[in-house]
């Protein structure tokens, strides 16, 4: 049984070991272990997730399979974007699936929630950014009909970065 749950401030503790984990399954040889350990430690953790709180246009839900957390996703509201030329768009920030939950469809089914709940708020289309060397990923959202518009650098360290595409999907 799938369940995904809206969550608050009180799982930000969950939310940051469920990020470190999943980051380091699908990042983690993309750089130093000292840059992967300096990003890590900066971002998955309770207090900078909870920080992320105070963005009330900031939405993380839990997706459960058989009653067992098996990732998140995090969504931002009305976030534009430079590449973008258009307003009331949706920044699908973290869509992340722990590896023994891959196959299962469950990628798809959050994403798809994230996607129908983007509607609701009256958006215009949902976006992302995906590392160039994620090709799963890449057709992962390519399928679904999103469309490279734009690249970004994401900033790992002060001496590490990752190419990133900004991909988009306009709703009709």
């Amino acid at each position: 049984m799938i369940k995904i749950v809206k969550v608050g401030i009180e799982h930000a503790e969950l939310i940051a070991e469920i990020g470190k984990k999943a980051f380091l399954e699908s990042h983690g040889h993309s750089a130093s272990v000292e840059d992967m350990n300096s990003f890590i430690s900066k971002t998955y953790n309770k207090e900078s997730i909870s920080k992320e709180f105070e963005n009330t246009k900031v939405q993380y839900h839990l997706i459960y399979s058989n009653d067992i957390v098996a990732g998140y996703s995090k969504i931002e509201l009305s976030c534009a974007n430079q590449d973008i030329n258009e307003l009331n768009v949706t920044k699908l920030d973290r869509l992340y699936l722990l590896k023994e939950f891959y196959g299962q469809k469950l990628g798809a089914k959050l994403l798809e929630f994230n996607i129908q709940l983007s509607k609701k708020n009256n958006q215009k289309g949902i976006w992302l950014a995906v590392w160039t060397e994620n090709q799963t990923a890449i057709n992962f959202y390519t399928k679904i009909g999103y469309k490279i518009v734009g690249e970004y650098s994401f900033k790992l360290s002060e001496t590490k970065s990752n190419p990133n595409h900004i991909m988009f999907l306009k709703y009709e």
